[in-house]
């Protein structure tokens, strides 16, 4: 039963995955409106529902064995549906398996080092799904569409060649050191359209439940939409790799990309495929005394 429910999620996943080594240029190779043949909206819950129950068995079968960790990165444009993705395929996680954390603006403290500490300190632990809404590419994404930024990282003025190759590579030896340490790498590029955008902030100007999500640096960020296409094209063809690679996921409707997503997080669980641990002999005595106890207990 549950390889039937399996190979219906990863039938989802091979389109949406960035072949190593290659070349993209988003726009053209990435559909955001895509969603899989033959799946429809109206069975999109169903099938949510059963992505949600594949992790909940996994998460509990990783905590139990405790040698991977697992690293969700999330990115994607404003209003692609971060929140939400984690949300709505989360749902049905132990919390206390899950860690989420979202990087803002540097602090003055995480400036005085390099730029890859400030998400050492949140990796998850063994046992753990630790999801980072946003994470260490912002330092290839928005230092990148405002080079402004980078004079308060103080670099090296010696440093040469090309800082974005650079971090590239920084960041890939990064991920595959964390891989080979047995924290799995799975990365989620939410692919959202120009005009998909501009319905979604209307939303949050024009319902007031939402307009707390909504800032006028929104749209400024909007105006910078094609530096913002070029840099995570460059980011996408860098830094998929073997080791940690990276799933494009459409998002410009919302049923389709929380699917897809728990489907490509379920794939990396199953490829790991945690094992409850098995008594040994000595184990098994203590529990069957235990039980023995327990019985007598019930007869006094």
């Amino acid at each position: 039963m549950a390889d039937e429910r399996v190979e219906q999620l990863e039938s989802l996943i091979e389109p949406l995955r960035v072949k190593p080594g290659s070349k993209v240029v988003l726009h053209k190779d990435f559909d955001p409106g895509y969603t899989a043949k033959g799946l429809k909206k109206k069975d999109g819950a169903k099938t949510l529902e059963l992505g949600i129950e594949l992790l909940s068995e996994y998460q509990a079968r990783l905590a139990a064995q405790d040698t991977y960790g697992v690293l969700v990165v999330l990115q994607g444009i404003d209003a692609a549906g971060k929140d939400g993705t984690i949300r709505h395929v989360m749902s049905g996680v132990n919390p206390q398996g899950l860690t989420v954390h979202s990087f803002k603006v540097p602090s003055e403290e995480e400036l005085d080092h390099d730029f890859l500490w400030r998400y050492s300190l949140r990796l998850p632990e063994r046992g753990q799904i630790g999801i980072f809404n946003r994470s260490q590419y912002e330092e290839v994404l928005v230092v990148r569409v405002h080079p402004d930024r980078l004079a308060r990282e103080r670099l090296p003025s010696a440093l040469e060649g090309d800082l974005w190759k650079r971090r590239y590579r920084q960041i890939n030896d990064w991920e595959r050191y964390l891989v080979e340490n047995g924290i799995v790498v799975v990365k989620l590029f939410l692919n959202l359209s120009y005009e998909e955008q501009r319905q979604r902030f209307l939303a949050r100007i024009d319902t007031p439940e939402k307009n707390w999500k909504f800032s006028a640096a929104d749209v400024a960020e909007r105006q910078r939409w094609d530096d913002y296409q070029i840099a995570f094209s460059e980011m996408l063809s860098h830094t998929s790799t073997e080791w940690a690679p990276w799933y494009v996921i459409p998002a410009d409707h919302k049923w389709f990309a929380r699917i897809a997503a728990g489907a490509v997080l379920v794939q990396a669980l199953v490829d790991i495929d945690p094992q409850f641990p098995v008594s040994n002999d000595e184990e098994l005595r203590a529990l069957r005394a235990a039980r023995a106890q327990l019985e007598s207990d019930g007869d006094a």
